[in-house]
């Protein structure tokens, strides 16, 4: 009994002294815990929203101030005509759009019954439908108070109408969140252990003292991965058309180049952690760190980053395949051009050469 206590303390010892260890065991829950605890959720809270009200008379502006006051939606903007509409969904920055129809309190006291229509986006189709539930949820409140305050049967029919996603199918959620994952997975993850296996097997010293520069070591390395990368997305567009009926709505050949881009965005991700690496192992670990959970988590493909409380926000912003997803429903699901993705565009060309730079930089200083 007390040998075993000598190698349970023993086992102590090696477990609290072993700084890595004791942030995985004991950090890794707490991140997690507070992730899922709050940070993450299917909730949709702070939502923006545009509103245009053709009546501006007493019912339309109590129901406006209703939702602006409840803690699911902010107005964005106040639109003028129709003609806007398409414009506000197409910035990016408005979720859905809600329209009142001219009188609407006239209608309401002589016919009884008012309409008004609630357009949401629905290339996210789960965020879309949470929204029209809250959205009529609100309406149907206020016209439970009407009816509270008077014998008259009164009634408000909202009108749904979803854009860009009729049919609702989700496949216009998880095909560009899919494809931003496994081109960051495969660019990242096979860069970064192929250049440290070289590490490993005592080749890279090979390479570095024949004439080639490291420069077009670096290139030789990424060029099969590019070639594979786009045989991937080939394979997905493919897929998705043939087989989910998903068509690229705006340009396929501005959707390979972006892709192209983010695939050099993932190479260059890739190639940092390799020189930050000595195993392959720690390679991939790093690999799958940096690449999966920021995709699922923190990209908008599975959690609205609006929920996210504002450092999560922020630190959504270095994440690369949150800027790819946005690029591919844009182009793929809204049939949209570059002149509503060039700002994402730049972003990921500016994540692409400082990695690429700092990459190669340290490159040369540990393996020359």
């Amino acid at each position: 009994m007390k040998q075993l206590r000598a190698f349970i303390a023993k086992e102590f010892y090696h477990v609290f002294r072993d700084h890595k260890t004791l942030l995985l065991l004991f950090g890794l829950p707490i991140v997690q815990i507070i992730l899922f605890g709050f940070a993450l959720s299917t909730e949709v809270k702070n939502s923006n929203i545009a509103i245009l009200d053709r009546s501006k008379d007493d019912a339309s502006r109590e129901i406006i101030h209703k939702i602006a006051s409840s803690d699911y939606f902010e107005i964005e903007r106040n639109i003028r005509g129709h003609e806007e509409i398409l414009e506000a969904f197409q910035s990016g920055k408005v979720r859905a759009v809600v329209i009142f129809e001219p009188d609407f309190s006239e209608h309401l006291l002589r016919e009884n019954k008012a309409q008004l229509q609630i357009i949401a986006d629905a290339s996210d189709v789960n965020t879309a439908t949470t929204i029209n539930n809250y959205l009529t949820n609100i309406v149907t409140e206020y016209q439970r108070e009407l009816l509270g305050a008077t014998s008259m049967p009164w009634v408000i029919e909202p009108e749904i109408k979803m854009l860009y996603n009729p049919q609702l199918k989700g496949e216009y959620t998880f095909i560009p969140g899919i494809m931003a994952m496994i081109m960051l997975l495969v660019g990242v993850m096979m860069t970064s252990i192929s250049i440290v296996r070289e590490k490993e097997l005592g080749t890279m010293e090979i390479l570095l003292v024949s004439p080639f520069k490291p420069l077009w070591i670096v290139l030789a390395k990424f060029a099969p991965y590019v070639i594979i990368s786009i045989l991937n997305v080939t394979a997905i567009l493919l897929l998705s058309y043939f087989f989910l009926e998903l068509p690229v709505k705006g340009s396929l050949f501005l959707l390979y180049v972006e892709s192209l881009l983010f695939i050099l965005t993932s190479l260059s991700l890739g190639l940092l952690i390799s020189v930050l690496s000595k195993t392959q192992q720690t390679a991939m670990f790093i690999s799958l760190m940096a690449t999966m959970l920021p995709t699922l988590l923190l990209s908008g493909f599975m959690f609205p980053i609006e929920n996210m409380p504002m450092p999560l926000q922020v630190i959504s912003n270095i994440v690369p395949s949150k800027w790819f997803f946005i690029i591919v429903k844009s182009i793929m699901i809204k049939g949209l051009g570059i002149e509503a993705v060039w700002k994402e565009t730049l972003i990921l060309a500016g994540m692409t050469l400082l990695l690429f730079v700092i990459s190669l930089r340290k490159f040369k200083i540990r393996l020359e």
